[in-house]
């Protein structure tokens, strides 16, 4: 085999089903592995299942296919992490150190793994937050998160492992559901005004969050692994930018075309964890050292999301 294989762990949820499809258009789907927990709701070209916890089933994979590149999307996300936090740790502490462990051992030459705006917390500056900063995370994701940053970074410094993250915004997106994230509002929302229903919000509606639409999120992660790794200066998670929005204003952009649609609002549990979130990201950072640059704003998402919406077929995720 002449080119590098490369796996997505993780890959039927909201992130991975579309970096699955970009990485298979860009390297050619005979060189994509995608694997998870369950089977995909939509056929690849080469799927294993997998559970991350299971070692000698991910040495198996990697061994049989001859991987040497790894995205490790596989976590349990803030919302549902509360709800059960010792899982959450287990799932996202030991799934990321049996993926460092391959590239100590020189069997992985690289591997991209997702740290998140979860990293932050009650004390970070909320407005324009540095890419260098207090990280006092708040709930167990974003303490699995800050965890995994610093195990990334000690694992490119000691070992020469060449890892590389970002902390992601909420994502928004109209091909696959959300995973249990605090930053579901922002897809949600939008499900409802193209199927003619109202929404009831579980947060506020000035609570603005930092988002990104999903192909600003694919672009940045296939930027960030294509970049040379001299390049790469942050090796636990680089600021990422996308726009900020609370839900009245995501509200005001959907009644741009859909004069008649509703926001209510009921905040639950998951206020709390986007009240210990910033309201903006400085990504200087990644600007100056891979030439990161969004290219959807409030707008544009709110179109683009709308008119894919409107195509789908009832039922379809």
């Amino acid at each position: 085999m002449t080119d590098p294989r490369m796996l997505v762990i993780g890959a039927n949820g909201q992130l991975g089903t579309e970096l699955t499809t970009a990485l298979s258009d860009l390297y050619g789907a005979d060189r994509i592995i995608a694997s998870d927990v369950s089977e995909p709701a939509q056929p690849v070209a080469h799927f294993e299942k997998l559970d991350v916890l299971d070692k000698d089933r991910l040495h198996q994979i990697i061994r049989e296919h001859q991987v040497e590149e790894v995205y490790l999307l596989a976590a349990l996300l803030s919302a549902k992490g509360e709800l059960n936090p010792m899982l959450a740790w287990q799932i996202n502490m030991n799934g990321l150190l049996h993926v460092l462990e391959l590239g100590k051992a020189g069997v992985l030459k690289k591997i991209f793994w997702p740290s998140s705006i979860a990293v932050f917390g009650s004390t970070t500056p909320k407005n324009n937050t540095p890419q260098e900063t207090i990280t006092s995370p708040d709930t167990m994701y974003g303490l699995t998160k800050l965890a995994g940053e610093r195990l990334c970074a000690y694992y490119a410094r000691k070992f020469d492992v060449d890892v590389r993250s970002l902390r992601y915004p909420g994502l928004v997106s109209y091909k696959a559901p959300p995973g249990g994230g605090t930053t579901d509002f922002a897809v949600d929302i939008y499900y409802h005004a193209a199927a003619g229903k109202d929404y009831e919000c579980f947060l506020q509606q000035d609570t603005t969050l930092p988002l990104m639409y999903m192909p600003d999120a694919v672009k940045a992660t296939l930027d960030l692994m294509q970049a040379p790794a001299q390049q790469i200066k942050v090796r636990s998670g680089y600021n990422l930018a996308g726009f900020s929005a609370s839900p009245a204003e995501i509200t005001t952009a959907i009644r741009q075309v859909i004069p008649d649609f509703t926001t209510t609002y009921a905040p639950d549990f998951r206020q709390q964890i986007a009240d210990s979130w910033p309201n903006t990201i400085n990504d200087q950072q990644a600007k100056d050292d891979w030439h990161w640059q969004h290219q959807y704003d409030l707008k544009a998402t709110t179109r683009d999301m709308l008119e894919n919406l409107a195509k789908k077929r009832p039922g379809d995720q």
